[in-house]
């Protein structure tokens, strides 16, 4: 019994896949909470328990839902089996035998009934902020991956209509619930952390290219979308877009927050001599890369929270 329980929870670590939601939608809610943590009088405990409640939503929609609709989809369509699986190709729960197929789609499934349970219990009570916030979330998880929309699938849409809404909806979340209304810097902070997001997503799937091509249906990525149209050069072209329109944020940012700006220039050039630098057909460099990318998004949000 006890070995049971320990592989199950081994597996739903594996699951979550840790290091893309700390990296994703923590440092969003990072971003959001430092200005008020550092520069108002709310209380500090009462920020702490806020923080805690966003970072358990983060790992049980963003771990949990997301990655065990999209274990399921990737399984089905053969693309998680063909990937080299670095970073990339999902948890590998599946293929490595943790969980069954049939476990994965039935923890989609009842994870989402007892998440629109819940939504329909806080609409009830007249909680709308925290209704809308979670629908988005469950809305982002289900879009990205399940038929008939399967926006993963398709180029462009999976990272606009279900990933960027996504971590703009946790960006925005604390100062909204807290506050009550949200800050000009909370938009900026939200939007530029989901930008990116978008980014080093791309360069996630670079590796996964012919995984993807292989996969029935084909899963054309956007990174898939510009190999096929362009070459295979362009695969970093998706990244190197979103990582254009993080540095346009700088003239967002403006005067009024000059510091903020200078970071993310800075950050922003970084990472586009890194992204130009990728070898596309080196797997290994390309997860070394992406592991960067990750690390500088993580700076990137702090410094958003600081600087405003």
């Amino acid at each position: 019994m006890n070995n049971k329980v320990l592989a199950i929870l081994r597996g739903g670590w594996v699951l979550l896949r840790f290091i893309a939601v700390i990296f994703s939608s923590v440092a969003t809610i990072i971003s959001s909470l430092l200005p008020l943590f550092l520069f108002t009088s709310i209380p500090t405990g009462q920020l702490f328990w806020l923080f805690i409640f966003l970072a358990i939503s983060a790992f049980a929609i963003h771990g949990v839902l997301t990655h065990a609709f999209n274990d399921y989809t990737d399984y089905r369509s053969g693309t998680d089996n063909y990937s080299p699986g670095i970073l990339s190709g999902g948890s590998r729960v599946i293929q490595k035998g943790m969980f069954s197929l049939q476990t994965i789609r039935l923890l989609g499934i009842w994870f989402s009934v007892v998440l629109i349970i819940l939504a329909i219990l806080l609409l009830f009570f007249a909680q709308y902020k925290l209704t809308i916030l979670l629908l988005i979330g469950i809305w982002g998880a289900a879009s990205y991956s399940l038929p008939p929309f399967r926006f993963s699938y398709r180029p462009f849409l999976g990272e606009w209509f279900s990933l960027f809404p996504a971590i703009l909806s946790l960006g925005i979340a604390g100062p909204w619930i807290i506050l009550g209304t949200i800050p000009l810097w909370a938009y900026q902070n939200a939007v530029i952390n989901a930008l990116f997001c978008l980014a080093w997503v791309m360069v996630h799937h670079i590796p996964d290219l012919e995984a993807d091509k292989r996969a029935i249906p084909k899963k054309r990525t956007t990174v898939v979308w510009f190999v096929d149209m362009f070459g295979l050069n362009y695969a970093r072209f998706p990244a190197l877009f979103y990582l254009l329109a993080v540095g346009l944020c700088t003239f967002w940012l403006g005067l009024e927050r000059i510091w903020a700006a200078g970071v993310l220039f800075t950050i922003t050039i970084f990472a586009l001599v890194l992204v130009m630098k990728i070898n596309v057909e080196d797997h290994q460099q390309v997860t070394i890369y992406e592991k960067a990318l990750l690390f500088l998004a993580m700076i990137t949000a702090i410094c958003l929270g600081v600087f405003i």
